[in-house]
């Protein structure tokens, strides 16, 4: 009995001390994906990066269909306004929308890509500083059971209230990878990511399909493990309690994307 109680003890403090050094874990959203073709170069990297994906783009569902069978995470890459006026591209969320225009033209962009399983904002920096147009999208995203992830383009965002407020699960960027598209700038952000992920287990770098980003994912992700950091999906960051489902599974019925 003395030497079970032993072996029980010992299981338990192993048990414990495992979890108190988790490896550090980092999740890598890939934006812009589908303008062009060379973006499926980047999904292709056999890594556990996550694509972000924008609606109605020549290769974005060509690419958003890749990334799934490659088992990568998917998410919308939502147009949304931003203060500067720059050019949205098509299904953009605007300040002048209605509650209907809004969910009309989310439900629009989940069905160009359905493999989607949340959505984070393609600059945004004023549609995501608005109250109820973020109140809008933030029910519509409750509907379709989806969660949102922040790119933070704004330091007055209301995503983190509005998610909240309508239960939609809510994550936020960290670290801008490729902001400077050089590899020593490059590295110096991606160095920034892993200290904030051993100072609080996660972090979560947004970067672009640019071919130095490319270059140095290529090259950098391998050491990764040696380091003692994870890379994981962005879904393997989300709370325990938000039920990952890609949204065509819940599209709504009877709807069409006119002109496909």
């Amino acid at each position: 009995m003395v030497v079970q109680a032993r072996f029980l003890l010992l299981l338990s403090i192993l048990f414990i001390h495992g979890l108190a050094i988790a490896s550090p874990r980092i999740a890598i959203i890939i934006d812009d994906i589908g303008y062009q073709k060379s973006d499926l170069t980047m999904v292709a990297l056999p890594y556990n990066l996550t694509m972000a994906v924008l609606p109605h783009t020549p290769y974005g569902r060509q690419a958003a269909q890749l990334a799934f069978t490659q088992q990568k995470d998917v998410i919308l890459h939502m147009p949304m306004e931003a203060t500067n006026q720059n050019a949205l591209g098509q299904g953009a969320l605007t300040q002048g929308m209605s509650r209907q225009d809004i969910h009309h033209t989310l439900a629009l962009a989940l069905a160009d890509i359905p493999y989607a399983i949340g959505i984070n904002n393609h600059m945004g920096s004023l549609f995501t500083a608005l109250d109820q147009p973020m109140s809008w999208t933030m029910e519509y995203l409750e509907q379709r059971q989806l969660f949102f992830i922040d790119s933070l383009t704004t330091p007055k965002s209301t995503a983190k209230y509005y998610a909240a407020k309508h239960n939609v699960a809510l994550l936020a960027r960290h670290v801008f990878l490729d902001n400077e598209q050089n590899q020593p700038a490059i590295e110096r952000q991606f160095q920034q990511l892993i200290d904030i992920a051993k100072r609080h287990q996660t972090a979560i770098a947004i970067g672009h399909p640019y071919p130095e980003t490319y270059r140095f994912l290529q090259q950098r992700l391998p050491q990764l493990a040696a380091e003692g950091v994870e890379l994981v999906t962005i879904s393997a960051l989300l709370p325990a309690t938000h039920q990952v489902i890609a949204a065509g599974f819940t599209e709504p019925a009877g709807l069409h994307t006119q002109g496909k």
